[in-house]
Formats: structure tokens, C-alpha cells, sequence
């Protein structure tokens, strides 16, 4: 073993220290789930509509982009747009059913199981009735079981309400977002995610474990909202924003092993301030993201492929690795070597380039406590190669 094979006669407790610390950092990542990677942001173009486009939820066939008009809570209603490829659709109206008639209204966020259950927030009614998220069944011809979806994760106390939803492939689960909407300028002051299962074609009821499940994900300095869970169960995409920073919005995603374990720590997918990136819609196969965000005023929707996966290299027998802790990390990062380093790089995790080092050796220690917490990626250089890795500030 890697340990046993040190010499009796070190005595070193520095480097003891380090072998020790790299032992920890490997058992603890064995087995670590990768994160997704994206590509270049795409344009989605829809045939026959100019106004905004928020919320949207890619058909579970790819074939149908369902999406809401300004979230105005004055007119907003649901859309729907038949695809001629994946960045190019041509609206196709109004959804049936769901919209309502007299203003103002609101009716958007949709989603759809592989029973053709659509769900959709809705604030007809609203706070007389406080179970504010709406189901419909469509059929061939035509529609059945219209109803307010009813159950404990619903918070029955003026000022809350479910902002957002998302049922899973099968129908049996669904993602949902309790916010709280007084006091803060129209804006959600609070908003947390949760995992609610189905009891009947009415009622879901939030799982026991769901405060678990989204303990890295629900941090009370971030509003968090948008939901999306993958067909297996394994990932998680969503927005959030720093209570401190409204407009910086970020498109996060977390992921798991299993669908009995918690999400992890969020990995930011895009964030640009100002410009409101949120809402995103993972395709059934994973390999498309979609998204909302603001060009020239106006909210238009755009599309990302997925382009790979990234995690930390823990094998110390591999040709060139690193290591890095703590990680998370509040002060300073150390990072560890296999090889002798030139340069450290660290870049905000939309790609920003946040900080250049020159490195002589082995080890090297950042002080990271002006970063904002979040992810960061940081890349290594030395003749060995390039390797990059990942990083937490809390």
C-alpha cells in the first residue's frame, strides 16, 4: 500500500504529514461523481414569436419547447413551439386549457411526465386558495383531471407559494420550490428547493429525507428556485442568486451517485450579471441544456450541448495529479503535487481568470478569502502537462 511503502527511517513530519493528507484526500474522493460540462451558448430561435420567452421545458421527446410569456403576474400565459431542429421551433399558440381568460393572471413554469400529466404554476385564486400549482391530463383529443395539486409541501401561511415545479419522467416525484414573495420588491425573499412523492393523481407528499437530499443545495444565503431533476435521478439543475446580489443570477447544477444520497455542492454552469440566466431544462438524454436569459431587453431562450464531464484526480500512482485542501476552503488553499509546478490558475466557474500564480515545486499555498463563495476550477501547469480540478469557497 501506498502508505506502507514509505522507509523506516522517515522521519520527515512535514512530508509524513503530506502522504497522510494525500491517503485522506484519496479515500474520501473514490468513487466521485463527475460534473456535466457545457459548450458555447446557442441562440433558440422560435418561427412566429418576438415577445419574451421565459421558463422553458424541453418535451420529454425533444420535439415540443413549452414556455411562459413575462412573468409580469399581469398577462403571463403558457406557450408551446413544435421543433424544426434543436435551436430552431415554430410556435404553435396558446396551450389549451391551462391560460386564463380575464386579467391579470399568471400561469407558467411548465412541465410534463411521460403520462402526459402537464403541470404548471398558477396564481388564479390566489391566497384563497393557497395550493397554488395546477395538473392536466392530455389525451389524444382532448384533456381530463384538471385540479390543483394538493399536499404537505404546499406552506399553508400568507406570502408563500410554489414559484416553481417540476415533475420527474415518471410522474411519481416532483421537484418544487417554496418561495416567499413579501417585502422584497416583487422578488422572492426566501426560496428553497425540496422533493415531494406522489401519493394519488392529486397529492404529492414531501419525502422524509428531502431536507437531506438538499443540504448542499439549499443554502439560506442564496434564493434557489427553477428546478429540474434527469431522468435517473441524478442530477440536478436549477438557478439561484445571492440574497446580496439580485442580478447575479447563476444556472447551477448538482449531482449524485444514487438517488438515496444528497445532491452535492453546486457546480455554477453560467452566470453573467444583468443579463438574468435562469430556468434551465435538461432534455431527457442529457445532452441538451436549455435556458432563459436577456438579450437587448428582452427575455430569449438559448441552448448549450453537453460537451463532457470534470472531477478531481485522487490517484497519487497516476503520472500527474494534484490534490487540494481543505475543500471546501475559507482561507487558504493548499495545493499538492505529484509533479513540479510552474503556474496555478483559477477562474470563476463561468471562466473568468481570477487569479495567476508562479509556482516553484511541489506544494504551493493561495489565499482565496476575498473570493464570493462558490465553485471555482483551478489548473495546473508543469512539463508534465495540464491537469484542472475544482474547488469550493465557502
Amino acid at each position: 500500500m501506498f502508505i506502507n511503502s514509505l522507509p523506516l527511517h522517515y522521519h520527515n513530519p512535514m512530508k509524513a504529514k503530506l502522504v497522510f493528507l494525500f491517503f485522506i484526500i484519496v479515500f474520501l474522493n473514490k468513487g466521485q461523481t463527475p460534473y456535466p460540462l457545457f459548450g458555447p451558448e446557442i441562440p433558440v430561435t422560435i418561427n412566429g414569436y418576438t415577445i419574451d420567452a421565459m421558463e422553458p421545458f424541453i418535451s420529454l421527446d425533444g420535439n415540443a419547447m413549452f414556455f411562459n410569456s413575462i412573468n409580469n403576474a399581469t398577462n403571463t400565459s403558457l406557450f408551446y413551439a413544435g421543433r424544426i431542429n434543436d435551436s430552431l421551433f415554430n410556435i404553435m399558440g396558446f396551450m389549451p386549457v391551462v391560460n386564463e381568460a380575464t386579467t391579470p393572471y399568471l400561469n407558467a413554469v411548465a412541465s410534463v411526465d411521460s403520462a402526459n400529466n402537464f403541470f404548471w404554476v398558477s396564481l388564479r385564486n390566489y391566497p384563497t386558495q393557497m395550493d397554488n400549482l395546477h395538473k392536466v391530463t392530455f389525451t389524444t383529443s382532448s384533456y381530463t383531471n384538471f385540479a390543483r395539486v394538493h399536499g404537505d409541501f404546499n406552506i399553508q401561511q400568507s406570502g408563500w407559494l410554489i414559484m416553481d415545479a417540476a415533475i420527474n419522467y415518471d410522474g411519481n416525484y416532483l421537484c418544487y420550490c417554496n418561495a416567499y414573495l413579501v417585502g422584497c420588491g416583487g422578488l422572492p425573499c426566501k426560496g428553497s428547493l425540496g422533493l415531494a412523492q406522489k401519493v394519488n393523481d392529486s397529492t404529492f407528499n414531501k419525502l422524509s429525507n428531502t431536507t437531506f437530499l438538499f443540504s448542499n443545495v439549499n443554502d439560506t444565503n442564496y434564493v434557489v428556485y427553477a428546478p429540474q431533476i434527469t431522468k435517473d435521478g441524478l442530477e440536478l439543475y436549477y438557478t439561484r442568486y445571492h440574497k446580496a446580489s439580485v442580478l447575479n443570477t447563476e444556472i447551477c447544477v448538482s449531482v449524485r451517485t444514487a438517488t438515496t444520497l444528497a445532491f452535492s455542492l453546486p457546480q455554477v454552469i453560467y452566470s453573467n450579471i444583468g443579463l438574468v440566466p435562469e430556468a434551465p431544462t435538461i432534455s431527457t438524454d442529457k445532452s441538451k441544456l436549455y435556458y432563459h436569459r436577456k438579450e437587448n431587453g428582452v427575455y430569449k431562450l438559448f441552448l448549450r450541448y453537453r460537451s463532457g464531464i470534470t472531477q478531481l484526480v485522487t490517484n497519487p500512482n497516476e503520472t500527474y495529479g494534484f490534490y487540494l485542501y481543505p475543500n471546501p476552503v475559507n482561507s487558504n488553499l493548499e495545493v499538492v503535487s505529484t509533479q513540479e509546478m510552474e503556474e496555478l490558475f483559477i477562474y470563476s466557474g463561468n471562466g473568468k481568470l481570477i487569479l495567476k500564480q508562479d509556482v516553484r515545486g511541489k506544494n504551493s499555498s493561495i489565499n482565496v478569502e476575498e473570493l464570493k463563495p462558490g465553485f471555482y476550477f483551478i489548473k495546473a501547469i508543469s512539463l508534465k502537462g495540464v491537469i484542472t480540478s475544482k474547488f469550493v469557497k465557502d
